[in-house]
């Protein structure tokens, strides 16, 4: 307990998912977390069972792809809350499964606008909260296909790609700020989609895990609180010597 105690963070795509544990996670450890999603409903149910568990925390409806909104929300965070101590960029989509000669303008600039756009606004407006107090950690989602390629999303892992190297140039300018950017890379999670697709695997969940784990040296899936604990560290004052490190939590996935 108290690994984020007297800490304002902000966590987009918040209402679901890894999003979501690492919200609970942070509200458990001390932190007063602020809740971003596009979702209102599921938003405004992840807070009110973060408050009546005892922590605190608070729901924005945002959408990270418009700088405006966003811009408005960290406005109101700093005139409400102070500032902003920790910044987690979770929102994303996957977009669509198709190779570079299938996609369309539209499908590219689409998931773009989320994955890669989303990243540049929070950070954005999240920075001078930072800058002003000399201090600060932002945490950015990727996947290890930011680090590696498959034969699948294309435009997904593309995009991850950027954001693994965002965060290191943020990092590279940011640090004369005492701000830490860093970036986390999971494997296949079992996030609420990612059930939905493995209920309908044949075979279910243990054949879904078994076919999406053959190249992992830990044979399971991950889940949430895997990569929510990893979030915490990066994001605690436990790693204050740590900056530009893209993390992969794979279950060994990019050490075969």
């Amino acid at each position: 307990m108290g690994r984020l105690e007297n800490k304002i963070a902000v966590i987009t795509g918040a209402a679901s998912g890894m999003g979501q544990a690492t919200a609970e996670l942070f509200a458990r450890e001390g932190a007063t977390v602020v809740l971003t999603d596009y979702n209102v409903e599921l938003g405004q149910s992840v807070t009110d069972g973060i408050n009546a568990a005892g922590g605190q925390a608070h729901f924005w409806p945002m959408n990270v792809a418009v700088e405006a909104e966003v811009a408005a929300v960290y406005a109101e965070v700093g005139q409400q809350l102070g500032t902003i101590d920790v910044l987690v960029n979770c929102a994303g989509v996957i977009g669509v499964d198709k190779p570079t000669h299938e996609l369309s303008e539209q499908e590219w600039d689409d998931l773009f606008a989320i994955d890669v756009k989303g990243v540049f606004f929070s950070t954005k407006h999240a920075l001078p909260y930072m800058m002003k107090q000399n201090s600060g950690s932002i945490v950015n989602f990727s996947s290890i296909y930011g680090l590696i390629g498959n034969q699948e999303f294309t435009a997904y892992h593309v995009a991850k790609g950027a954001v693994a190297m965002m965060t290191k140039q943020d990092a590279a300018v940011y640090g004369k700020y005492n701000i830490r950017v860093n970036s986390v890379h999971p494997s296949t999670v079992l996030t609420p989609l990612v059930e939905g697709i493995a209920r309908d695997f044949p075979g279910g969940l243990p054949e879904y895990e078994k076919a999406n784990t053959t190249e992992q040296s830990i044979k399971r899936i991950g889940r949430p609180l895997d990569v929510a604990y990893a979030v915490l560290y990066l994001a605690s004052d436990e790693s204050t010597w740590v900056t530009g490190v893209n993390l992969p939590i794979d279950g060994g996935r990019t050490a075969l």
